[in-house]
């Protein structure tokens, strides 16, 4: 069972050149740095197959592999972050599958332990063993 990181800006006008210009820049960016050639990465539906009033919507699968996980997530979120900032006056919902993720002014987007280096290595050590076992 995978699990998903979804995320979406909703309002009743259409995104204005100024803003589609700023997610494209913002998913340009984030497409550039992506560490990992073999996840899946920030993913905007098109905007033709978006729910009503979303002017963006996406999302990202989660990776089965421990020592990628913290990593993507705090990428995706960092990005969707600045996707918010970049189109601050819609209603946003970022949220994995039914855990909504908190927005804070400062911080932007975040969940518990996802800089915490010490959680990343113990995921990356459990997915070195898992690999010396195979």
């Amino acid at each position: 069972m995978s699990v998903s990181l979804y995320y979406s800006a909703r309002r009743t006008t259409p995104l204005t050149e100024s803003e589609s210009a700023s997610v494209a820049r913002v998913v340009a960016a984030h497409m550039a740095s992506f560490p990992y050639d073999d996840e899946e990465s920030l993913y905007l539906y098109d905007p033709d197959a978006a729910e009503p009033e979303a002017i963006i919507a996406g999302s990202t699968k989660m990776p089965f592999e421990p020592g990628h996980l913290m990593p993507v997530i705090a990428h995706v979120l960092d990005s969707v972050t600045e996707l918010r900032r970049a189109v601050p006056d819609a209603e946003w919902r970022v949220h994995m599958d039914d855990l909504d993720v908190p927005w804070d002014e400062t911080e932007g987007y975040s969940l518990p332990g996802m800089r915490d280096a010490d959680l990343i290595a113990e995921l990356a050590g459990i997915q070195e063993g898992d690999g010396a076992a195979g």
